[in-house]
C-alpha cells in the first residue's frame, strides 16, 4: 500500500506501536485529530513544530467538537474554514524564535557565552493542561531558537560548556530532571514533548552522569544508578527473547547469536512537528508507508536528521533505510552505558555482606557485556577494506562505505585497538577535515547533517577521539578551525549558530527542514571547552 490519508494510521499508530500508550499523554494528533492534520497539511504555519506547540486556550475537546461543526457548516456552505482564525481564536501560539539577541562583536565570546545561559535558562515548569510539554520539576536549558524545550543528547554537549562556567548546580538539575523522564515514561525521549515519546536520541545520560562524578564525586554513579540501568532496560528491551536473524525495536540479534543495536521509533506516522514533510516524503518515495515513517522517525532518534548516512543511494530521502542499520555511535554510546553500569554496582557500598556479593556479580556481567559488546563492534562495524569504522547493514550483511564522523565514536569511547584508530583518523581527516573543522559527510545533498556542515557535538567526539590515542596535533588543529570559524561568525553577526559552514567559512550553513537556528545550546556549551583546552587560534 502506496497511498493513505494521514490521519488513518494517527491512532492505530499510537496504539501499536506504545505498548503503555494508556499511561502516555497523547500526542497532538491525537488529541486534535482533523484539526491537527488540517493545521499541518495546509501549512497554516511555516514551521510545522509551530502548531504541536500552541497551548489551548480551553477543553482540547471543546475545540475538535467545535472545528468539526464549523467544518461541516463550511463544506454544506461550500465555504472555507479559516483555519489560521480558528487557532488564533482558540490556541497561544508561541511566540517566534527571538532572534534578536546577540552581543557587541567587541564582547569577548567567552562572555557572550555566560551571558547566553540566563537567556537559555527555563525554571522549572507548571503542568499546562492540553499542552505538549512534558513538565519537568527543575530548572533546565533548551537549545534555542525553535527549540523550546529540553533535548536529550544536545544537553551533555551543552553541560561541557555549563561546567567551564561553573554552573554545577544547573547540570545537576538537568541530569535530575533527566532521571524523572525516565522513570515517568521510561526513557529520556527526543526532547520534553508528548509527540517526542516514540522515540530517545544517543544515550548520553551515562556521559552526563561520568561530568556530574568528576565535580561531586564517585556517589553520583549509585544516586543514578537505578535512572541508568532502566535506560538500558529501554534499549535492550526483547534481547532475551530473540532467535537468531530476528530483531525488536532497538534490539538486533545476527545469525551468529551476536546482539548490538539500531536506532528506532514505536510510532507508525509521519513525525508530529514535521507532518506534512514526512508524509510528501513518504508518498514520493513510492515505497510502504509505514516503513518510511519508522525510517525518518529512526533518523530522527540517531540525532542525525537527516543524512546520507542513512541513504541507500547516498543522495536521496527517498531510499532512507536508518532502521536497516546497526548504528557505530549507537553501540559505542551503550558500550559506555554498561561500563558506567559496570562501575556503579562496583562503587555501591553496603555493610550487608549479601547484598555487596550480589553487586559485584552484577558488576562483573555489564563488565562481560560490555566486552562482548566491544568485540562485536569490531567485528561487525570495522569496515575493514576501507580502513574505517562504519554503520553495519544487517539486512544486505555489509559495511557501509559512506565516511562519517560516526566512525570517531569507537576512539571516543577508547574501544578501538592503536592500528584502527589510526587509521580511522587518517581515513576521516583525509576525506573529511575542511577550513573550518570536519564536515558531517563527504556528500552534499541539502541534507542538514550532510556536507558542507559541521556540527559542535560531532567536533568534539571527534576532537576527543584523537587526543585518547594521542594524536594531539591533529586534535589541536581540529579545535582551531572549529574555534576560528565560530567566533568569526560571532564577530560577523553577534550570534553562536547551531551549525556551520566549515568548507566555505564564509557563507551561512544551509539545508534541512528549517531555517538556521542561533542561540545555540551545544555550540556554547563545545565552544567554550575547546576554548579553556586549547585556547585561541592564532590570527
Amino acid at each position: 500500500m502506496k497511498k493513505v490519508l494521514p490521519l488513518v494510521f494517527a491512532f492505530l499508530g499510537w496504539i501499536s506501536g506504545n505498548v503503555s500508550a494508556q499511561q502516555q499523554p497523547a500526542p497532538p494528533d491525537i488529541v486534535f485529530g482533523d484539526l491537527f492534520v488540517d493545521v499541518q497539511m495546509n501549512k497554516v504555519f511555516p514551521d510545522g513544530k509551530t502548531f504541536v506547540d500552541c497551548v489551548p486556550k480551553r477543553d482540547p475537546k471543546a475545540i475538535v467538537a467545535d472545528y468539526a461543526k464549523m467544518k461541516k457548516s463550511a463544506k454544506k456552505a461550500k465555504t472555507e474554514v479559516d483555519l489560521k482564525k480558528f487557532i488564533e481564536d482558540n490556541f497561544e501560539i508561541p511566540a517566534a524564535p527571538n532572534s534578536d539577541y546577540k552581543s557587541d562583536a567587541s564582547e569577548d565570546v567567552t562572555m557572550h557565552i555566560k551571558k547566553l545561559w540566563s537567556v537559555l535558562k527555563r525554571p522549572a515548569d507548571k503542568p499546562v493542561a492540553g499542552s505538549s510539554l512534558l513538565a519537568l520539576p527543575n530548572p533546565y536549558i533548551v537549545p534555542g531558537g525553535r527549540f523550546r524545550e529540553i533535548y536529550y543528547w544536545d544537553s551533555y554537549f551543552t553541560m561541557l560548556g555549563l561546567k567551564e562556567s561553573g554552573e554545577n548546580e544547573m547540570i545537576e538539575n538537568m541530569i535530575k530532571n533527566f532521571a524523572y523522564l525516565i522513570n515517568t515514561y521510561g526513557h529520556i525521549p527526543n526532547g520534553a514533548r508528548t509527540y517526542y515519546l516514540g522515540r530517545s536520541q544517543p544515550p548520553f545520560f551515562a556521559c552526563m552522569v561520568q561530568l556530574l562524578a568528576e565535580v561531586k564525586g564517585d556517589g553520583v554513579y549509585t544516586t543514578y544508578l537505578p535512572a541508568l540501568e532502566k535506560e538500558y532496560q529501554f534499549f535492550m528491551e526483547g534481547a532475551d527473547q530473540l532467535k537468531p536473524g530476528e530483531v525488536h525495536r532497538r534490539v538486533v540479534k545476527l545469525a551468529d547469536g551476536t546482539i548490538l543495536n539500531r536506532y528506532w521509533d514505536d510510532m507508525e506516522t509521519p513525525r508530529q512537528e514535521s507532518y506534512r514533510e514526512d508524509f510528501e516524503v513518504a508518498q514520493k518515495s513510492g515505497r510502504d508507508i509505514i516503513e518510511m515513517y519508522h525510517h525518518l522517525r529512526a533518523g530522527a532518534e540517531s540525532g542525525i536528521d537527516f543524512s546520507s548516512r542513512w541513504f541507500a543511494d547516498d543522495a536521496s530521502i527517498n531510499t532512507i533505510q536508518t532502521t536497516d542499520y546497526i548504528a557505530v555511535d549507537l553501540n559505542s554510546l551503550l558500550y559506555n552505558l554498561e561500563k558506567v553500569l559496570a562501575l556503579s554496582y562496583k562503587n555501591m557500598k553496603s555493610d550487608n555482606i549479601k547484598i555487596s556479593s550480589e553487586n559485584t556479580t552484577k558488576a562483573a556481567a555489564y563488565e562481560l557485556k560490555a566486552e562482548k559488546r566491544r568485540k562485536a563492534i569490531e567485528k561487525y562495524c570495522w569496515n575493514d577494506k576501507a580502513g574505517y569504522y562504519a554503520d553495519y547493514n544487517f539486512k544486505l550483511n555489509k559495511s557501509e562505505d559512506n565516511i562519517t564522523l560516526a566512525a570517531m565514536y569507537p576512539l571516543f569511547f577508547s574501544l578501538a585497538d592503536r592500528d584502527r584508530a589510526a587509521q580511522t583518523k587518517t581515513i576521516v581527516l583525509n576525506n573529511l577535515l575542511k577550513p573550518g573543522g570536519l564536515s558531517t559527510t563527504m556528500y552534499k545533498t541539502g541534507e542538514q547533517w550532510d556536507a558542507p556542515n559541521g556540527w559542535a557535538p560531532l567536533q568534539w567526539m571527534a576532537i576527543q577521539g584523537l587526543e585518547r590515542y594521542g594524536f594531539s596535533e591533529d586534535a589541536r588543529n581540529v579545535a582551531h578551525r572549529w574555534i576560528k570559524l565560530n567566533v568569526n561568525v560571532y564577530k560577523r553577526t553577534g550570534k553562536l549558530m547551531e551549525k556551520y559552514n566549515v568548507v566555505d567559512t564564509h557563507l551561512d550553513a544551509g539545508g534541512g527542514e528549517y531555517p538556521g537556528q542561533d542561540g545555540f545550546g551545544w555550540t556554547n556549551g563545545v565552544l567554550l571547552k575547546l576554548i579553556n583546552v586549547y585556547g585561541m587560534p592564532s590570527e
